[in-house]
C-alpha cells in the first residue's frame, strides 16, 4: 500500500471532469468540504486536519492534485514536487494576478457532485498555499458557501510588486463572490503567518480592500507556530501548533465550516 496507508480510512474514486481525472479520498459523514492540499502534495499533516473536520460531523473530500498521495513531507520532495507544479503543468497558473487556475473548473465540478451527495446547505472549501486562493475561484460554483484561504501563495510574488498585491482569481470571479457575500449573507477567511514572504502584506490588504467585513483575516505571529526546520507559513499543518492561537485559529475554521453547510 506504501504512503495511501496515511489514507486507509478513506474511499477512493477517481473523477473526471473535462479533461482532467484526479484521483479523491473521502471520509464521514454529513455536508461536504473540500480540502485542497498544499506542496508538496496530499501528505499526512492536510489528513490529519482532513480527519479532525470529518469528526466534527462533515464529509471530507481530498483531491490529489499532485505529488504522492499520503508521502510524508521533505525538503527534496517539496522542492521537485513545486518544480513540477510551476513548470509542467498547464492546469496551474502560477505567475498572473487576475487569473484562476483551469483546474478549479474541475474542483467546481467536485463540488456539484459533494453538496448533490451529501446535502446541507452548501460545501465548504479551503485551499492551501499553492492552492490557496482556489477556494474563492470556486465561488462561481453555487453550492460553495464556505470559502477559506489558508497562506494563498499565488501568483509568485518574487520581487514584483504587482503579483504581490494580485490574488489568483479573475474580476468575473471576485464580482460573483461579492454579489454571493452580499446576497447570501456569506463571508470568507484568510490565514497566514504575518512573516511569510510567501504571502505578502499587500496580498492581504487587496482582499480586505475589495471584500471589506467579508474578509475575515486571521494573522498569526511567528511564536504561534509549530517550531519547524522551514518558516511559518503553513497554518493548518505544519505549523499548527497543539494549543494557542494556530490552534484557535483551526478551530475557527472548523466552526465556520459547520456553520454555513449546517453540519
Amino acid at each position: 500500500m506504501g504512503y495511501e496507508a496515511a489514507l486507509s480510512e478513506y474511499q477512493k474514486f477517481e473523477f473526471t471532469d473535462g479533461p482532467w481525472t484526479r484521483p479523491v479520498y473521502r471520509r464521514g459523514s454529513g455536508p461536504a468540504v473540500i480540502i485542497i492540499h498544499e506542496i508538496p502534495g496530499l501528505h499526512p499533516l492536510v489528513v490529519a486536519f482532513a480527519d479532525r473536520v470529518a469528526a466534527q460531523g462533515m464529509t471530507v473530500f481530498l483531491p490529489s492534485l499532485f505529488g504522492e498521495p499520503g508521502r510524508p513531507v521533505t525538503t527534496g520532495y517539496a522542492l521537485g514536487s513545486m518544480f513540477n507544479a510551476i513548470c509542467i503543468r498547464r492546469e496551474f497558473n502560477v505567475w498572473q494576478a487576475g487569473k484562476s487556475s483551469p483546474v478549479v473548473e474541475w474542483l467546481r465540478a467536485l463540488a456539484r457532485k459533494a453538496h448533490a451527495e451529501c446535502g446541507g446547505k452548501g460545501v465548504g472549501a479551503v485551499g492551501m498555499c499553492f492552492t490557496g486562493g482556489f477556494a474563492l475561484a470556486m465561488m462561481t460554483e453555487p453550492s460553495v458557501v464556505a470559502p477559506v484561504l489558508s497562506q494563498p501563495s499565488m501568483p509568485m510574488a518574487a520581487g514584483s510588486k504587482t503579483r504581490a498585491a494580485g490574488i489568483d482569481a479573475s474580476p468575473r470571479e471576485i464580482a460573483c463572490a461579492k454579489q454571493r457575500f452580499a446576497d447570501e449573507g456569506l463571508s470568507m477567511i484568510g490565514l497566514r503567518f504575518k512573516s511569510d514572504a510567501l504571502v505578502p502584506d499587500a496580498r492581504f490588504e487587496t482582499y480586505k480592500r475589495e471584500f471589506g467585513d467579508k474578509f475575515e483575516a486571521i494573522e498569526l505571529e511567528d511564536e504561534d507556530a509549530r517550531p519547524s526546520e522551514r518558516p511559518p507559513h503553513s497554518v493548518l499543518t505544519i505549523h499548527l501548533k497543539d494549543d494557542g492561537p494556530s490552534k484557535a485559529a483551526e478551530q475557527r475554521v472548523i466552526a465556520f465550516f459547520k456553520e454555513r453547510t449546517g453540519a
